[in-house]
């Protein structure tokens, strides 16, 4: 049974910060000085890992990293938001990468904002490191311990050897055994849920515990407490399938929304909430709904 731990970003980087650093700015001489507090007092959300760095070229300078499961619309004005409140807190230049994990189809992700109005140009530059396109053996070969978790996703990656490489080197390191929730958690993506649990060897019911999972959970609950709190638990319910169908399928999984919004007993909901995780396909919780 895998150990439970607060599996954050800020904890994942942490783990070989300097080679992290060097993998997402492709500066070879580059090292990690210091994560940083990323809180900014002006907007009320953080940004995922704030790093300062230096190299013999830059000197001291800002890295700063914004990892989102699924690629959203407004994250170019984020970027933007995000690098010139570190520069102005920090006063050191910034660096931005904006690291999408889980593709979402047919969507142009830009790198870079850009914007005009009365004739004033705006822009922004940053580094787009889509997962998907990034070849698995990087995790293994540089290696960037952090992407370990993220292997079944990585181009390469979706096979039951290398879920199980990575597998066995996160088990064998103390301090990386905790991180097997967000492999498996990953591996539910690309495998079907039977061959992710007899690989893992436990219940896939402990993915509940996966602070990606809840981190889907909670924002559906943000969702819905945004929509009102006076409708009660049931639409917060399906605020969060409705986001968990969303990260997990994309598009095509909220097509099933109008089906499962006629749903009024919150067993079943909250049932058709958690099998949202160990289904592999739709067609799985089509049956179960």
């Amino acid at each position: 049974m895998p150990k439970s731990a607060d599996i954050s970003t800020k904890k994942l980087i942490s783990l070989a910060p300097d080679n992290w650093v060097k993998w997402v700015t492709q500066i070879s001489d580059i090292t990690a000085q210091e994560i940083l507090n990323s809180e900014f007092q002006w907007i009320s959300r953080e940004s995922d890992v704030l790093i300062r760095a230096e190299s013999p070229q830059y000197g001291q300078f800002l890295v700063l990293n914004e990892l989102q499961l699924r690629y959203k619309p407004e994250m170019p004005k984020r970027m933007r938001a995000y690098a010139a409140l570190a520069e102005e807190k920090y006063n050191l230049p910034t660096y931005p990468v904006l690291i999408n994990i889980l593709k979402e189809s047919d969507v142009e992700i830009p790198t870079r904002y850009q914007s005009e109005f009365a004739g004033l140009q705006a822009r922004q530059d940053y580094r787009v490191i889509n997962l998907w396109e990034v070849d698995v053996e990087i995790a293994f070969q540089q290696p960037v311990l952090s992407l370990l978790p993220f292997v079944p996703i990585l181009k390469g990656g979706a096979e039951e050897t290398t879920i199980q490489q990575a597998l066995q080197i996160l088990r064998a390191d103390e301090q990386l055994n905790q991180l097997e929730t967000v492999l498996a958690f990953f591996a539910s993506f690309v495998l079907d849920s039977a061959l992710v649990q007899q690989i893992m060897r436990w219940d896939m019911a402990v993915l509940n515990e996966s602070p990606w999972y809840q981190q889907i959970l909670r924002e559906g609950e943000a969702r819905g407490e945004a929509r009102g709190e006076e409708r009660g638990r049931r639409e917060e319910k399906l605020s969060s399938i409705e986001m968990g169908l969303e990260v997990k399928f994309g598009t095509e999984g909220l097509q099933l929304m109008p089906e499962i919004a006629q749903i009024s007993d919150l067993e079943r909901l909250k049932a058709i909430q958690r099998a949202i995780l160990t289904v592999s396909t739709l067609d799985e919780l089509r049956q179960l709904i």
